[in-house]
């Protein structure tokens, strides 16, 4: 398909637009066939970019390493560049969008010379379900198109779809460095120095600008940028939620099932809840997406899940076959691996992957490595956010229904993050609000995911939705208090849970196995929507008792004890943290209610003592 066969006049005068300032030797639009990606990898196979995995081993898989300073999203380089400031808010980056188009434009000319210009047609969510949105991305990376092609529904059907005047977000990207006369992309991809990289959403105009990166969420522009920080925006205006969710769908031994959607921040282990193998007898988890629900009400009254991607860009570091055999199953062919190592036969091997390097390796930065288990001071052999690209029909635990145009109906909303202490392993709020207040003081130890912020710390991530949300999150937080106060059925809500799986001992050991033992965690969630849990009414919120969770083997009733335990000092802690240092960041942007539910926390607190 070429440029003048695109029957959409807007979408082709701005394919020209763009062509025009950023001059490619040629435009390509992804068709979305097999065919087209085989040859787009195999150009890149070809030209160094990427190697080739053993055919045996790993089937249609290739490995493809970046630039040493492309590696995650570079947050402090993300803005979400509003009109006002104040709607950008205070956990945004903002520069006024005249200002920063003209910076980007300037960065723009000529940048894709002696590249190709591709114009890739995709579709968040099924096609032709009432919660899908259209984008089209243009970029000069391969990369990126055959990264897309997994993660999205791409091609003539989605043009097909658009028709000759349809609604779609234009999204445009570039590795942001032209390549001079009879040079090329040798070994890892280009990426502009850290100053001039930018990952800009403009919300008023729907429109989202990337330069200067090849990484995922950076260059993907399907993924965060729009499945987030747009549809957030589209999500508060059209009176539905764009989440930063797994949602899984469980059946207990009765052949009944419920969905359940969970916000944690990234590399919290959302892809291995989503993709969890339940260690009870007689109950199922399946997957219907690892990282991102779009939530809309139904006629009935409940809300119904989307996952708007089609494939999993997961951690690699950390999943094997003890955390996750499933993500390793899906992983395993048409697969595209990101700065993993490379073992001497072509095959691929990552820290935590459940057995020891097999000999000599090639590491993540192209350098010959050796394991030594003796040198704790020996760098990785593949990047902490190395990350495996992975269609999601792949899965073995992928629900039959995850392509559903009208969606799953959520019976559950769960948050949580890494935290060591005072949080216990699970308590469910008294109502919607108090749910969204739960989701409003989430907090986690910070990940390799993000690029720039010191690893190991505690922030506050409300909902997961830190780097991510488009606007203002006090009027986030506000707009999910509206989404309870405007339910067609108020009884049909999901029912709001805090989870964390990652208590520690005072000498540092796991309280809780975590993994496939999550499902115990699952079972009595799924009994509170149930109406069937054994609960206790506690200061933070309801409460399994003692035995209402199955113990697993290892687990003492004492850990138990200390897993579902009010840390009433603690908690007080807590409440004097978000009273000083979180809330009064969103000044008079912070609900009532919201405020409300801190002051009832802590005298019911103080009253525990």
């Amino acid at each position: 398909m070429n440029l003048n066969e695109l029957k959409h006049a807007g979408l082709k005068k701005w394919v020209e637009e763009i062509a025009a300032l950023t001059t490619p030797d040629a435009i390509v639009i992804a068709d979305g066939s097999s065919a087209q990606y085989d040859a787009l990898i195999e150009e890149t196979v070809e030209s160094g970019l990427s190697t080739r995995l053993n055919p045996e081993k790993k089937p249609g898989c290739v490995l493809f390493r970046s630039d040493p300073s492309d590696v995650a999203r570079v947050e402090k380089r993300t803005y979400i560049a509003s009109v006002k400031k104040e709607d950008a808010g205070p956990t945004n980056n903002w520069i006024d969008p005249t200002e920063l188009k003209a910076t980007m434009t300037d960065l723009y000319r000529g940048c894709m010379k002696g590249r190709t210009m591709y114009v890739i047609p995709f579709s968040m969510g099924p096609l032709g379900s009432p919660i899908s949105k259209i984008g089209v991305e243009i970029t000069d990376s391969a990369y990126v198109v055959c990264n897309m092609m997994i993660m999205t529904r791409v091609g003539t059907k989605v043009l097909d779809l658009l028709g000759t005047d349809g609604y779609y977000v234009p999204c445009l990207h570039s590795v942001g460095k032209p390549l001079a006369e009879g040079e090329s992309d040798h070994g890892i991809w280009p990426c502009a120095p850290m100053e001039h990289k930018y990952i800009s959403q403009f919300p008023e105009t729907r429109e989202i600008w990337s330069y200067g990166s090849g990484y995922g969420g950076n260059a993907l522009l399907g993924k965060k940028c729009l499945a987030l920080r747009i549809a957030t925006v589209l999500a508060r205006d059209e009176g539905w939620l764009a989440e930063h969710m797994l949602i899984l769908k469980i059946t207990n031994p009765k052949g009944e099932s419920k969905y359940i959607t969970a916000a944690f921040p990234s590399a919290c282990g959302k892809t291995n809840l989503a993709m969890l193998i339940p260690t009870i007898p007689g109950w199922e988890v399946h997957t219907v997406g690892d990282d991102i629900a779009w939530m809309k009400f139904g006629k009935d009254g409940y809300l119904y899940a989307i996952n708007p991607e089609a494939g999993f860009f997961g951690v690699a570091p950390g999943t094997s076959k003890d955390s996750n055999p499933n993500a390793l199953i899906a992983a395993s062919k048409n697969t595209i691996f990101t700065n993993v190592a490379l073992t001497e036969d072509k095959d691929v091997w990552w820290e935590g992957i459940g057995y020891d390097a097999p000999g000599k390796l090639i590491d993540w930065h192209g350098n010959e490595w050796v394991q030594d288990k003796g040198n704790k001071e020996q760098p990785p052999a593949a990047h902490p956010n190395s990350r495996f690209t992975a269609p999601a029909k792949q899965a073995p635990s992928i629900a039959p229904e995850w392509e559903d145009p009208k969606g799953v109906p959520v019976s559950a909303i769960l948050f949580g993050g890494r935290r060591p202490s005072t949080i216990p392993l699970v308590h469910m709020s008294r109502d919607w609000n108090h749910g969204v207040f739960l989701g409003s003081i989430v907090g986690s130890e910070v990940t390799a995911a993000a690029l720039d912020v010191k690893a190991g710390t505690i922030r506050r991530d409300p909902f997961a939705m830190l780097p991510f949300c488009g606007y203002n999150m006090g009027d986030y937080f506000q707009h999910w208090i509206n989404i309870g106060k405007n339910a067609p059925v108020p009884e049909h809500l999901p029912k709001i849970f805090y989870v964390n799986w990652f208590r520690k001992t005072s000498d540092g050991k796991w309280l809780w196995p975590g993994y496939g033992e999550n499902s115990r965690v699952l079972k009595w969630v799924f009994e509170c929507c149930a109406g069937t849990a054994k609960t206790v009414d506690t200061p933070i919120g309801i409460m399994p008792t003692v035995d209402a969770i199955d113990r697993p083997e290892g687990v003492t009733e004492e850990d138990m004890k200390q897993l579902l335990a009010v840390d009433v000092d603690g908690w007080l802690k807590e409440v004097a943290d978000i009273r000083t240092n979180h809330y009064p960041k969103f000044g008079d942007k912070l609900p009532k209610e919201l405020a409300a539910m801190l002051d009832v926390l802590e005298s019911k607190l103080k009253a525990a003592k």
